[in-house]
């Protein structure tokens, strides 16, 4: 492996060519066996066949493994060269590491096969010691790269296992974490089917049935009451319309399915809310400044959801006044800013209290916007910046 950022074809070529010029400069000193007998050129032929061999090592091993056995042959009786057999090492090499199993035990064979014949022919015709030399020499040619390819092979299989068994393990937990998704999803869904649900439907029967009961005892169609009566039931209507959006949503898991409210429905629920303060002495307004383009569907529902907080604490809290709602649309951001006539003191204690509070500020942090609420010179200030397009993914 070559210490470069390489492709697996230029390192091929690059071992290829190392080897040839190597092996020319080995051959332009004389620095090979015979050197006095055999001329450069005859050395160079099966220099440069081993060196077209090596860029086919990894696509075709079994084949340059077997034809670089014949030119390692040719290499020793042209005259050794040290280049064209550490490139015939490297076939061998790859050819235990990129061929077949069976190609490994072959080459064990064969390796094991040559080393105890030459050795042997050595010992037979000269001597012990050139024998084992011999031997060893053999065995660093022929088995040394074999059993260095087996190990890398080795290794490099119980990577792969290890990997795949990660991912395995990683998408089995992804499965439970999403079947637990799924699970708690459901809770949730039956839990507002069950109550909140349940209660919405009952006050908008209630309501329509005082308003009948109205109607039944002549009272006069402006009276408070029933103007009251009306305002309940639309709203417990519509909160139920709502609440079932947001269970199938639940249930389905699909964004798609929940249909989001816009900005553009912001004089809807302005006027909802006149109609509901009208008896506390409460008029709400609405202006916008700038261009609001396209807006992201979380930051328009964000937007959204915080200014219907913001009146709906107007209607519970705020002292006999304007509301105003400003909205201003600017390049990277859009800003909200509600007031409402302060009413000094603790006010009226509600199940849930600052809990809307705490809602707008996670729906403007979860955008990577910011949100401040709180009294400021006679009256109560709501401001919440949105960037046009959220840092982060907001929820609904």
């Amino acid at each position: 492996m070559l210490p470069f950022d390489l492709t697996p074809r230029q390192e091929d070529r690059a071992i290829a060519a190392f080897g040839l010029l190597g092996g020319l400069l080995l051959i332009a000193f004389g620095a090979y066996d015979r050197s006095d007998d055999i001329p450069g050129w005859l050395v160079a032929v099966p220099l440069l066949a081993t060196a077209v061999l090596e860029l086919f090592r990894r696509t075709h091993p079994v084949w340059t493994a077997s034809l670089g056995g014949l030119v390692f042959i040719g290499t020793v009786f042209a005259g050794s060269l040290v280049a064209s057999m550490l490139m015939y090492t490297d076939l061998l090499y790859a050819a235990v590491l990129y061929g077949t199993p069976r190609m490994s035990q072959v080459l064990h064979l064969t390796g094991i096969g040559s080393t105890v014949v030459l050795s042997s022919l050595a010992i037979l015709y000269g001597s012990v010691s050139s024998g084992l030399l011999v031997a060893v020499l053999c065995a660093l040619i022929f088995l040394g790269p074999v059993w260095t390819a087996d190990l890398v092979r080795k290794h490099r299989d119980e990577a792969e296992t290890e990997r795949l068994r990660a991912q395995q393990t990683a998408l089995l937990a992804e499965f439970d974490r999403r079947g637990a998704v799924v699970a708690e999803r459901a809770r949730m869904a039956r839990e507002l089917h069950d109550v909140v649900a349940n209660h919405l439907s009952a006050i908008a029967i209630h309501a329509t049935g005082a308003q009948s009961l109205a109607r039944r005892q002549n009272r006069d169609p402006d009276d408070p009451l029933l103007a009251a009566m009306a305002v309940i039931r639309e709203n417990s209507v519509q909160g139920l319309a709502e609440m079932r959006r947001m269970i199938g949503l639940l249930r389905a898991g699909d964004q798609e399915s929940f249909a989001a409210p816009r900005l553009d429905a912001l004089d809807s629920q302005l006027a909802k809310a006149a109609e509901s303060g009208r008896a506390a002495g409460l008029t709400f307004g609405l202006t916008e400044q700038g261009e609001r383009g396209e807006l992201s569907a979380p930051v328009e529902l964000a937007a959204y959801r915080i200014v219907q907080e913001s009146l709906t604490n107007a209607l519970k809290h705020a002292a006999p006044g304007a509301v105003r709602v400003r909205l201003v649309y600017g390049e990277q951001e859009l800003t909200i800013a509600v007031d409402s006539p302060y009413r000094p003191g603790e006010g009226r204690s509600l199940p849930g209290a600052r809990a809307g509070l705490v809602g707008m500020a996670e729906r403007a942090g979860l955008l990577g916007g910011s949100f401040t609420a709180g009294p400021e010179e006679g009256c109560w200030q709501v401001r919440a910046m949105l960037p046009r397009e959220p840092r982060t993914k907001g929820t609904t």
